[in-house]
């Protein structure tokens, strides 16, 4: 991972960009802190898909069993409803 000042990043932003398209993921520091990274769209994308799954899983995994029949649970989704 390149990483470059933001004044640096400001000035060549374009080529910034064409580094990022190939692939490479750049740092951005203002006075020697980290402020931001230029990461390729598809790999963050791909990155809040896998972490949106593992969410998923955790919260499944805390899903109690339903103690019903398939035929109870279609007979009960519409209990209180009015005709």
């Amino acid at each position: 991972m390149r990483e470059v000042q933001a004044t640096e990043a400001k000035t060549h932003l374009a080529q910034l960009l064409s580094a990022v398209e190939r692939g490479e993921t750049i740092a951005i520091t203002r006075h020697g802190k980290l402020i931001a990274h230029l990461v390729p769209a598809e790999k963050q994308d791909r990155d809040a898909r896998k972490a949106a799954i593992e969410r998923f899983k955790a919260w499944r995994a805390t899903w109690k069993g339903i103690d019903m029949s398939i035929e109870e649970l279609l007979a009960a989704r519409h209990e209180g409803h009015r005709y």
